[in-house]
């Protein structure tokens, strides 16, 4: 039986394929159930302090609901309401805040941040996302590709952009778990790093998932199931980084004729935000000083019927819902 009651959940480098299929099924079970107005508030009495250095629309609603669904009770700190790092150490607020609650939710910046709050907490820990990983979006999305194709088994994903990050470490990592063929398509230097991507090596071994590397875009997408991007610059990253990003990404731009060369079947998706058009402050200022109508991927791509990113949204909550069901009930 899957033994995950009181585990942090920190990186799926922790979970088995197992598990995180145990993860995916509880989703898929718990989304049917809201969906046909059934209760599942077995979580009465427990509470969820949720700790945001990065503010999020997703990723705060999906615990917030995933919590009031549960029966739970949820407080909510942002960096002006929380010490953490500032005037009380991450080991202090680990213990302090372990007292008050039953679980512990992070979004931020280094993961040894979170990895240091799950050392010192006495409840389990989640990792809302950091620089390096962000594990409940990939549940969502193995969720939401699996819900599409009615399974994982045999399914090739190409992450286009920029892979050094959270989303591309973790789809990565999320892949090999379930035997999905991942390929990360950008310049060299873009690629994941060579430490992960020999720890992910050994576990496609085991799963019968390939890796790919590629910089050739046409290449890349060639018999892809799933087409992948995200915003090729950050929040709180310097205007130098889109001078940069913009020249050497906009060639991996997630576009009608790259959807084209993958075949008619394969289907787009993206964390989001996106800057699909210029309906956004930050979209209208880069695009008018780089004249462009779009940046990781265009309109047309984002808003048509092979465009998955609102269903893979929703899942954010469900498959959030299962990870503190799973660990605290």
């Amino acid at each position: 039986m899957t033994q995950l009651h009181g585990r942090d959940f920190l990186t799926l480098l922790d979970f088995t394929t197992e598990e995180i299929t145990f993860f995916l099924d509880l989703a898929a079970k718990l989304k049917a159930e809201k969906k046909s107005g059934t209760p599942h508030n077995t979580l009465k009495s427990k509470n969820i302090a949720l700790i945001f250095e990065k503010t999020s629309t997703r990723t705060r609603c999906s615990f917030e609901v995933a919590a009031h669904d549960l029966g739970m009770g949820s407080t909510y700190l942002d960096p002006a309401c929380s010490q953490i790092g500032k005037k009380e150490s991450i080991a202090d607020t680990a213990r302090v805040l372990s007292g008050m609650f039953d679980a512990i939710e992070y979004r931020g910046y280094g993961q040894e941040i979170v990895e240091e709050l799950a050392k010192y907490s006495s409840v389990p820990v989640i990792n809302g996302l950091t620089n390096e990983y962000h594990p409940t979006q990939i549940l969502a999305d193995l969720l939401t590709v699996r819900e599409h194709f009615g399974t994982l088994q045999n399914k090739k994903l190409v992450y286009m952009g920029d892979a050094r990050y959270n989303m591309g470490n973790s789809l990565m990592i999320g892949c090999v778990k379930m035997g999905i063929s991942f390929t990360a398509c950008a310049p060299e230097e873009y690629f994941p790093s060579k430490e992960l991507r020999k720890k992910c090596e050994a576990i496609a071994k085991e799963t019968g998932a390939k890796l790919c590397f590629e910089t050739d875009p046409e290449i890349a997408v060639k018999d892809a199931d799933v087409i992948y991007t995200d915003i090729w610059v950050s929040m709180g990253e310097p205007i130098e980084e889109w001078e940069k990003r913009v020249k050497v990404l906009l060639p991996y731009q997630v576009n009608a004729g790259l959807m084209e060369k993958a075949g008619k079947n394969a289907v787009f998706m993206h964390c989001l935000p996106s800057y699909h058009d210029n309906k956004t402050e930050v979209g209208r200022e880069m695009g008018e000083k780089f004249g462009l109508e779009a940046f990781e991927v265009t309109n047309d791509v984002f808003e048509s019927d092979r465009s998955l990113v609102f269903l893979e949204a929703e899942n954010r909550m469900h498959t959030i819902k299962a990870v503190i069901k799973a660990l605290l009930d």
